[in-house]
């Protein structure tokens, strides 16, 4: 099983560093396809996403890819919001979570599918500083209920409603992460409901898939990336029906 966390872990970190996601949106359902419970593929979820958004995050700001700004306010409220999740999770049914899951990710994609496309920060819009936060708050709180790092519901909004280009929303999404998924650790470990043996092997390795991933982003037209990413979407939700349904 070593091998296979450590391949699937660079594939996440690229995933990671490419779409701006935490990973648990992929890295959840395949877990689940191993044979973990829907619990434990959500610690180690979070683990992973502890390691590849602090990573991811530092090279963007180095690349002068991730302006702190309003990311800091949604931040905010993401680590409030993730640290009530990791407390949430234990208390829901696996199929209610997996279901929500579901939801979630459809959601997402019809929001990506339909937002208009922007090339620059001309027609990005912004919203009061306590708006931010609730809405990094609620994200937080879905987020590491479902083991997802968050950006997956917070990118849409930011490129369908607030106007953000592509890429400047999938850097601000997965700060976003960094914030969601350490306080989701801190209060998973309170309970004891991580499974670090496991979620370290995938954690390291996304370390390499990150700097690979953000490396693509670079160089990948917007319009690709954003096709790219509806087609992420896609595959995360077939994975999930088939583990769901059949």
């Amino acid at each position: 099983m070593f091998v296979e966390l450590f391949i699937v872990g660079i594939f996440i970190g690229t995933m990671s560093g490419f779409f701006g996601i935490g990973g648990g949106m992929i890295l959840t359902p395949i877990l689940l396809l191993f044979g973990f419970d829907i619990k434990s593929a959500i610690g180690i979820s979070i683990v992973q996403m502890v390691f590849s958004s602090i990573f991811g995050s530092y090279l963007n700001y180095k690349k002068g890819l991730l302006l702190l700004g309003e990311g800091l306010f949604i931040g905010s409220g993401g680590f409030l919001g993730g640290y009530i999740g990791g407390y949430v999770t234990s208390y829901i049914p696996d199929n209610i979570l997996q279901g929500l899951f579901f939801g979630i990710l459809t959601f997402a994609l019809f929001r990506l599918f339909f937002s208009q496309h922007h090339e620059d920060d001309s027609k990005t819009k912004t919203l009061p500083k306590p708006v931010l936060f609730i809405i990094g708050l609620l994200t937080g709180i879905f987020a590491i209920t479902l083991g997802i790092g968050g950006s997956i519901i917070l990118t849409p909004l930011l490129v369908g409603i607030l106007h953000y280009p592509i890429k400047k929303a999938v850097s601000v999404g997965l700060f976003f992460v960094v914030f969601s998924s350490v306080a989701g650790l801190i209060s998973r470990l309170s309970i004891g409901t991580i499974d670090f043996e496991n979620g370290l092997i995938v954690a390291v390795a996304s370390l390499i898939g990150v700097t690979l991933g953000i490396w693509l982003k670079d160089i990948v037209a917007p319009k690709n990336h954003k096709i790219a990413l509806l087609l992420l979407y896609l595959f995360a939700l077939i994975i999930l029906a088939k583990k769901t349904l059949f």
